[in-house]
């Protein structure tokens, strides 16, 4: 019987990586997302190429009610969910403190805190009542070290990593397992989004060196997911080569 994972945030980047990743490895995909077209395309691209079961479900996981009722209404069959990943999440602006806009630090934190709460909320009474699963939840470099003009979106990141510490000392008596990601530079949508589609700065954040790319955080996500049971990854930072941490860099 196949197991099943869901992932927030699937339609791009880390979260359409691991459900493609997942998907591949004979995992059932719950898969969510704001845009309904891209949830669609990508689950009837998922089934095709590796004949496993996808439900996409469209939320957006600031909305509290929706997220719940969503997870409440799930159809019997897909109740089971052995690996809950919280990859929802992004940056908005790279402005410092006193210039930051108000309304970015706002959806940075329901999306980044608040929204991986709901989910975890959510979902964790169904591993609760199985005595088993494991949760994944994408944090950063940026919840590790500081760095100028990151100020909110490090302190979601930080947060993220709080919540995971403290998740796995609480959900341990239920043989729930609690992992962390918190990947470096990477290229995917995050910098056209953090830069509201300025395509120059966004490129310009990798320039003179390789960044990480999606499938890099996807495989390692899998391999977290593929651990023997009595076997835990608690906490693991990822860069690339070029990247010592959230404010070091070598560019050639």
């Amino acid at each position: 019987m196949n197991k099943t994972v869901l992932i927030t945030g699937a339609t791009s980047g880390f979260g359409k990586a691991m459900a493609e990743k997942f998907a591949g490895a004979k995992y059932n995909c719950i898969i969510t997302g704001r845009r309904a077209d891209k949830l669609a395309e990508i689950a009837n691209k998922l089934t095709t190429e590796y004949g496993v079961d996808i439900l996409p479900l469209v939320f957006d996981v600031q909305d509290k009610s929706t997220v719940f009722n969503a997870i409440e209404t799930l159809p019997e069959a897909w109740k089971t969910i052995d690996v809950l990943i919280n990859n929802a999440g992004l940056a908005l602006g790279k402005d410092s403190f006193e210039d930051a806009s108000l309304d970015d630090w706002e959806t940075m934190i329901d999306t980044n805190i608040k929204g991986l709460l709901y989910v975890s909320k959510a979902v964790v009474p169904l591993m609760i009542a199985r005595q088993s699963g494991h949760i994944i939840n994408l944090g950063s470099t940026a919840g590790k070290d500081v760095y100028k003009e990151g100020n909110v979106y490090c302190a979601t990141k930080f947060a993220v990593d709080a919540i995971s510490k403290s998740m796995r000392i609480d959900l341990l008596p239920n043989k729930i397992k609690v992992t962390a990601i918190h990947p470096g530079a990477a290229d995917t949508e995050f910098s056209n989004v953090r830069f509201k589609g300025d395509g120059s700065k966004a490129v310009a954040v990798y320039a003179g060196y390789s960044p990480l790319q999606a499938i890099d955080v996807a495989d390692i996500a899998l391999y977290c997911a593929s651990l023997p049971p009595h076997v835990c990854i608690n906490d693991l930072v990822v860069t690339p080569t070029a990247q010592a941490n959230a404010t070091v860099f070598h560019k050639e």
